[in-house]
């Protein structure tokens, strides 16, 4: 592509994925992304061969991540200024936004242990209500997650 030509843009945030891909974090390791674009990664490809179970336990696992990011409830009141027309809200641009929480490895690594653990125990419960069915999807919901930690856990050795 010659400079002056424009680029569309799907073509310009493929390039700019890919420039980011390459590019190593400034800390190694930055707060527990690994796992997630892992758990990404695992969805898309669960996502493109249709594997219902897999898909299943992989947006959980994200959501349950996403969930732990949320800010605190009490952090959105303090960070409002406040607006002199309407009550509890916030003045200027983005001044209602709060950062979300960062992560570190450690704790995105114990938020898909947890995962795994319901899985397992609301696995063991089914079986012994007699519902083998609904034991063995989570039981392979848990082994999608397993993978996905152990894969984490064998690029650190």
């Amino acid at each position: 592509m010659l400079a002056g030509q424009a680029r569309s843009p799907r073509a310009l945030l493929r390039s700019l994925i890919k420039v980011a891909s390459m590019c190593p974090s400034s800390s190694g390791k930055d707060l527990g992304s690994d796992i997630r674009m892992r758990l990404n990664r695992a969805l898309s490809r669960a996502l493109k061969s249709r594997d219902s179970i897999a898909v299943s336990a992989l947006r959980s696992a994200l959501g349950a991540i996403g969930n732990a990011e949320a800010p605190d409830s009490g952090a959105a009141s303090s960070a409002a200024s406040g607006s002199p027309h309407f009550a509890g809200t916030a003045a200027g641009l983005g001044a209602g936004e709060i950062q979300r929480r960062r992560l570190s490895g450690a704790e995105v690594d114990e938020i898909v242990r947890v995962e795994i653990t319901e899985r397992q125990a609301a696995a063991r419960e089914y079986e012994q209500t007699g519902h083998a069915d609904r034991a063995a999807r989570l039981q392979s919901e848990a082994q999608v997650l397993m993978a996905a930690v152990r894969a984490e856990n064998e690029e650190d050795a």
